[in-house]
Parts: C-alpha cells; sequence; structure tokens
C-alpha cells in the first residue's frame, strides 16, 4: 500500500501567515502540520509516500522533507500546476500510485490516534472506497454523506447548504484503483474544481462498494486561523512533560510541560499544557496553558496563553495578556520606550490587530 499526502494549496484562509510560508509547515505544538501526516501512514506501516506539491510553494517542502529519510519514508515529489481540486490531485497521481491501494490523506488534516485501524477495516471488508467521518456542528464546511434507513452511506455532497446528517468525511480516503474511474468521469464544479466528493458520490452511484468508519476521538482540518489554535490545543493535551532546558530556582513549571534543550525559563510562571521549543528565553514572563512558544523566541516582562508563537517570536514589555494569537516567525510585539506613547504597526496584507 502506497499513500499520497497533499502539500500543495495556497492557504488563502490563513494569511497572512501564508504569504511567506507553505501552510502545511506551520507549526502545530512546535512541529510542522505535515509532520503528523507523514508519522501517522508511517506508524501504519506504509513507507512508499507521493507527496503532492504546487509549483508556487512547492520547494520549502522539499528543502525540510527531501527523501523522506528522517521518517523512515521513501518520499516522491507530485508538481500540481494549479490548484484544480482534490480529485484532480487524485488524477494527477495516477502514474504514481499504478494499480495498487492507496491512503490518501490531506497534510493539513490531524487526527489522533493514527489512521491504522482505518487501514485495517478497508483491507478486512475489501471495499474499493473507505470514508473516514466525524461528528462535526459545521458539516457545511465539508463533504457531508448522507445515509440509508441501514446506515450505508448513498450519496456525498461538498459543502450542502442543508446538510443531510452532522458528519464531515474527513480528510483520509482509503482507495483502490476505482477512483481513477471516478475522477476521470466527473466534470469540474461550479468553482472550477473537480471535488472529491463527486468522485466518491460516482462510486456510490455506480455500485462501487463504499464503506467508512468515525473517528471517535478528534479530528482537526487546520484550514481557518482558530482551527491551528485548536488542533495546537488538542494536541498539547497529550504531550508527555520532559524539561531539557534550564529553569532557574525562582520560576514555577506546573502541568504538563515541554521545555526543549537549550531553552531559558528565568523568573518566569509556565502552566501547561504548553511546549518552550529550544533556545527560547521567557524572562520575568508567564506562559499559560496551551502555549507553544517556537525556537529561538524571546519573552520579557509579558503573558502568553492559548496561543502559537513560531520561530524567533519576540514579545517584551506588553502590559495585556497575549491570548488566542497566531504570531508568524520573527514577528515582534514591543512597548514603545518614546514620548509620547504610540501604538505603532507594520503590518502585511490580511493581518489583524485587535487592542485595548
Amino acid at each position: 500500500m502506497k499513500a499520497l499526502i497533499t502539500a500543495g494549496g495556497r492557504g488563502t484562509r490563513l494569511r497572512p501567515l501564508t504569504h511567506t510560508q507553505n501552510k502545511h509547515l506551520i507549526p502545530i505544538a512546535n512541529r510542522p502540520i505535515l509532520q503528523y501526516a507523514l508519522e501517522s501512514v508511517r506508524d501504519a506501516g506504509i513507507r512508499s509516500v507521493g507527496v503532492v506539491v504546487g509549483i508556487d510553494n512547492g520547494k520549502e517542502v522539499v528543502d525540510w522533507l527531501g527523501k523522506g529519510d528522517a521518517f523512515g519514508l521513501n518520499v516522491e515529489y507530485i508538481w500540481q500546476d494549479a490548484p484544480l481540486g482534490l480529485a484532480h490531485v487524485v488524477k494527477i497521481s495516477q502514474d504514481y500510485i499504478g494499480s495498487e491501494p492507496f491512503v490518501f490523506y490531506l497534510g493539513d488534516n490531524i487526527v489522533v490516534g493514527g489512521i491504522e485501524r482505518f487501514v485495517t477495516a478497508f483491507q478486512q471488508d475489501e471495499v474499493d472506497c473507505f470514508l473516514t467521518l466525524a461528528r462535526v456542528h459545521d458539516p457545511e464546511r465539508f463533504g457531508v454523506p448522507e445515509f440509508d434507513g441501514d446506515g450505508k452511506i448513498v450519496g456525498v455532497v461538498e459543502k450542502p447548504s442543508e446538510p443531510k446528517s452532522p458528519f464531515a468525511v474527513s480528510g483520509i480516503y482509503l482507495y483502490g484503483s476505482a477512483i481513477f474511474e471516478a475522477v476521470n468521469a466527473i466534470e469540474p464544479s461550479e468553482r472550477g474544481e473537480l471535488e472529491i466528493s463527486d468522485a466518491h458520490d460516482w462510486l456510490l452511484k455506480n455500485d462501487y462498494r463504499v464503506g467508512h468508519g468515525e473517528i471517535t476521538g478528534w479530528w482537526k482540518d487546520t484550514g481557518l486561523p482558530g482551527d491551528l489554535l485548536e488542533a495546537n490545543r488538542l494536541v498539547l493535551s497529550t504531550i508527555t512533560p520532559s524539561i531539557a532546558g534550564s529553569v532557574d530556582n525562582t520560576s514555577d513549571i506546573a502541568g504538563q510541560v515541554i521545555i526543549e534543550e537549550g531553552a531559558e525559563i528565568i523568573a518566569s510562571r509556565v502552566r501547561g499544557p504548553a511546549i518552550i521549543g529550544r533556545g527560547a528565553k521567557i524572562v520575568d514572563s508567564y506562559v499559560g496553558p496551551y502555549s507553544a512558544i517556537g525556537p529561538d523566541s524571546y519573552l520579557q516582562r509579558c503573558e502568553v496563553e492559548y496561543s502559537i508563537l513560531m520561530d524567533r517570536a519576540v514579545v517584551r514589555e506588553v502590559d495585556t495578556r497575549i491570548e488566542g494569537s497566531l504570531l508568524g516567525a520573527d514577528v515582534e510585539i514591543i512597548r514603545s520606550q518614546g514620548k509620547p506613547r504610540v501604538q505603532r504597526f507594520i503590518l502585511g496584507e490580511q493581518s489583524r490587530v485587535e487592542v485595548v
């Protein structure tokens, strides 16, 4: 069995972060989102992985992942000229997949507990397609399955205005070769994309065997800023505490906290679950639950909670607690030292700031 993982797309809903960074490399608990997908397929016993990347931002992924040796994988890259839909991703990957069954995993999705049980169910049930489902409060954002009275899927609709079930088809699918018939048979949707939901519906309408299983833990599609924070919260809630950095005797660490090698905690309080990245320095500050402080960041006389700070972020001398925030690499929030006191911003396109 092979795996096909998406790592393209422009991440327009995550701008301005994605103006300068591939969204699949945005960190969740200080690890790129894409890493969770790679580890999930590896832990399910799959070693051959095709990673689909876009021509405009794929080099970042190639530079980070290489041939996959660091994860025990054999990685090949499939280049997509434009984001033309998930079914198009499958279509252009046919030469790589060949006749083998495969897992199709959206690289910006995170699921607790891995995918091994779904791989096993797919193989044991001998179906042509196996869909993983998650109960969500906003199914209209996703592909939504429709069931008959016996609990079998009889249809799938992409982003319906009136969902016929409370389930979303999550971003983890398992396929036999019949999926290539489907993606080559469907037409682009109104938005000009080949929708994977239409391919699933085609399989159902043409009497192919479609099975399903429910994700009973948690699953997150990290397509929006709030989704990133929630995924960060969920991942941090599962961490095992460890302290490899230094903590002085005036600091107070409590709860599930990871302090990576080279990090320094000085006269500060850290309340877990939280992670402090390698080389980060926290001075006279408070880091609250569900915070991920990136490598080489610097916090001084400030409070941060339920936030993601990426590499080399700086927060210094800020009176108001920073909460529910995403700070990109090399972002600085500092208190003005001049008179009169002013608020001065340098913000990129689609930035958002709330002030008090």
